[in-house]
């Protein structure tokens, strides 16, 4: 079963059902889903409660999560009050129908098991570590939604209890092979057109407009032609990356004397091994070794490690992170020494210790340099904060100019030209700039010039001044300066309507028998082409839009291309397609997995059709 749901749960149009009827699952709770309300309810679906607090939960979560996807734009819409009366509603018709679904579940008497629940928590990726279960953070994930062991174990029964409703759902519709073929086909259909072109800008630099007409047109699109709001800014950067310090050998010698630690080269053992397939073996090559057999020559000649036997058994120089265990366990200390019979994960070993390199420190001429580096960036970093600090605190002193703060940074600040949201000068191009230049809080009065803004700090250690110079509110462009763009708009509009009346003109003699429409217009079809739905061409719709033609006879249509002109169109014929197996059985499954999300709104609606449902005082008042 479990199986089965976690294949139900992965096509994409089931997920999509699940987030609509779980998610307040996971957002609202289930305490006092399970306990019901004390006071006044919010519903009570065929007499069990939904409580006045369940609602308050989810709809202060709904409003988190759009808050949190929305950001600025949202708060425009909290003060929407029809719009935050339509989410609280929302939000209960989503318990309603969670409710609805757990009856019917329970009617059912589908039911999941604790050794399920079980299985389903151990299983989830986000409570385990390094692929095993970790009791710890799974504790500590559930606790920061609010939920207990036991609450979140009964959510997600009923999370799983929906899914095999919905997996059972789904399971009873298929799709029959001629209804699947007939559909391939229509789908790979292919359609051969030919088209004309009536060009609207060919007819437009003939077109006329009035005074009155771009006077008319102004008055009614003014919001049209609006000015965005603009800012010159001064400002100081501050980068770490250019205060270049210098490095002296005393500030190398004294930061190496203070870090040997990180310079320390381990004690570094060489070890050569005989690897065989069983004791007796190793025990026989052993006493060969014993008897003054030669290492290499017996390495190369029994071990089964092709890697070791070609170097006549050497392993190179090791290092204690990098020793195998079966090495360490070798106790060998000097240098020669040959242990005994070892065994191990890939056979028995007999394990010599070739040499020894003692723990060492890296002499200061190895690491200069790039201690040398070290030094200077920390130099730099400290310079830069210092700077830092001296600066903010000038700006804040002295906060009707930048100039205290230039003195302090020993630099000019930068004054920018005239921009808005759309063209923020590249060297200003940060979020954290940005929505301090355009978020009102360094405005004067009156969009006079404000404040200095507090040091802000971008990526990469750097950190910008700045303080508003000019502003410029939004404003609607005056007709003189939108005059030619709205003529241009007109004699555009003017040149589409003719152009449509001509091709339906055209269309009618051409569909009357008379052929030679066309050439009187002087225009003319082009050379035929194969069109399939899925081609970019933008006259595509229209062309499978039209009725299959008889032989030699055209079907005339028209449609728009994709600079807006007028485009007659003569379909000649109309040809089978092959649409490939895999895209056959994809669509049957995209057809039924449609269905069943249509066969699920069915069951939503008649058990909602059939039940109880008494709405509280309280919600009936909003």
């Amino acid at each position: 079963m479990m199986d089965n749901l976690r294949a139900a749960s992965n096509h994409v149009v089931l997920k999509i059902i699940l987030g609509l009827i779980i998610l307040s699952f996971v957002l609202t709770g289930v305490g006092n889903y399970l306990i019901g309300g004390s006071g006044d309810y919010a519903a009570k679906v065929n007499g069990q409660e939904i409580s006045r607090a369940q609602l308050d939960r989810a709809f202060n979560n709904e409003r988190s999560r759009q808050q949190q996807m929305l950001g600025e734009q949202f708060s425009q819409l909290a003060g929407n009050e029809g719009y935050m009366q339509q989410m609280r509603q929302q939000a209960l018709s989503q318990l309603v129908d969670e409710m609805l679904l757990d009856q019917y579940a329970k009617d059912l008497k589908l039911a999941i098991s604790d050794e399920q629940i079980k299985q389903a928590i151990f299983s989830q990726p986000a409570f385990q570590t390094d692929g095993k279960f970790d009791n710890a953070k799974y504790l500590g994930i559930i606790n920061s939604m609010g939920f207990s062991a036991d609450q979140y174990a009964e959510a997600l029964r009923k999370q799983l209890t929906t899914q095999q409703l919905i997996s059972a759902i789904a399971g009873t519709d298929f799709t029959l092979s001629g209804e699947t073929d007939a559909l391939a086909a229509l789908v790979s259909q292919q359609r051969v057109v030919r088209q004309a072109t009536l060009s609207v800008d060919a007819l437009a630099a003939k077109q006329q407009v009035s005074d009155d007409e771009i006077k008319n047109y102004y008055a009614q699109h003014k919001n049209s032609f609006l000015t965005p709001e603009q800012f010159r800014v001064s400002y100081l950067k501050l980068d770490a990356a250019s205060m270049q310090q210098s490095a002296s050998e005393a500030d190398i010698q004294s930061w190496y004397d203070q870090h040997k630690a990180d310079y320390v080269q381990p004690q570094r053992n060489r070890y050569s091994v005989i690897q065989l397939k069983s004791e007796a073996d190793a025990q026989a090559v052993l006493d060969q070794l014993k008897q003054g057999g030669d290492f290499a020559a017996l390495a190369k000649a029994k071990s089964i490690d092709p890697i070791s036997a070609r170097k006549g058994g050497d392993m190179g120089w090791l290092e204690p992170a990098t020793t195998p265990d079966e090495l360490k366990e070798a106790n060998l200390t000097s240098k020669g020494q040959l242990s005994g019979v070892v065994k191990s994960s890939v056979g028995f070993l007999i394990v010599r210790l070739d040499d020894i390199q003692p723990e060492q420190v890296k002499p200061l001429a190895e690491v200069h340099d790039t201690i040398a580096d070290k030094v200077k960036q920390e130099k730099a970093l400290d310079a830069y904060y210092k700077l830092q600090q001296k600066v903010s605190d000038a700006a804040s002193n002295d906060n009707a100019s930048l100039a205290s703060a230039e003195q302090a940074a020993g630099v000019k600040a930068v004054e920018t030209d005239w921009f808005s949201r759309d063209s923020v000068p590249e060297a200003l191009n940060f979020k954290p700039v940005e929505e301090a230049i355009f978020n009102g809080s360094l405005l004067g009065a009156n969009g006079t010039p404000g404040s200095n803004s507090d040091m802000i700090t971008v990526d990469g250690d750097r950190a910008f001044i700045l303080r508003i110079n000019e502003h410029k509110p939004e404003t609607v462009k005056t007709l003189d300066e939108v005059k030619t763009q709205i003529a241009d708009t007109l004699k555009h509009n003017k040149a589409l309507q003719e152009a449509k009346a001509q091709a339906e003109k055209i269309l009618a003699e051409l569909k009357a028998g008379k052929q030679d429409a066309l050439t009187a217009a002087g225009l003319k079809f082009g050379e035929a082409k194969t069109l399939t739905r899925n081609d970019q061409d933008a006259s595509v719709q229209a062309v499978f839009a039209l009725p299959q033609p008889q032989a030699g006879k055209p079907v005339y249509g028209t449609s728009e291309d994709m600079q807006g002109n007028v485009v007659l169109l003569a379909l000649d014929e109309v040809k089978a397609g092959n649409l490939p197996d895999a895209q056959k059985k994809a669509m049957a499954q995209g057809i039924a997995q449609n269905n069943a999300q249509i066969a699920f709104d069915a069951l939503l609606s008649n058990l909602r059709k059939e039940a109880k449902i008494k709405y509280g005082a309280a919600v009936q008042l909003q």
